[in-house]
């Protein structure tokens, strides 16, 4: 397993993530290679959220094609992975307290 701050990369805060919140639901952007368990052991070990993940979903997002019309000018964005904890009901997240 990697170090816990090398698979959990940032928070994803957006307009859906945040309604999600209200289920006990918070949404991060995770490292590629990275799998359910190591995911549910960093997110204990950096939020002190010990025994209270009760579920972990991942989304692997492929990133878009961006450029000009002209193809020769196409770049792309990079992949990413998502992951969406599920915590006990009454669990906060320091992170997203005041958000």
């Amino acid at each position: 397993m990697k170090a816990p701050y090398q698979v959990i990369k940032k928070p994803l805060i957006t307009e859906k993530t945040t309604i999600l919140r209200e289920g006990n639901k918070f949404t991060l952007v995770v490292d590629r290679n990275a799998t359910k368990a190591d995911i549910r052991q960093a997110a204990e070990d950096i939020f002190d959220i010990k025994g209270k993940i009760l579920k972990v979903n991942t989304i692997l997002v492929h990133g878009k094609t961006k450029g000009q019309l002209m193809r020769a000018n196409r770049g792309r964005r990079p992949d990413i992975k998502k992951a969406i904890l599920t915590v006990e009901a009454g669990t906060d997240i320091r992170l997203f307290e005041n958000i």
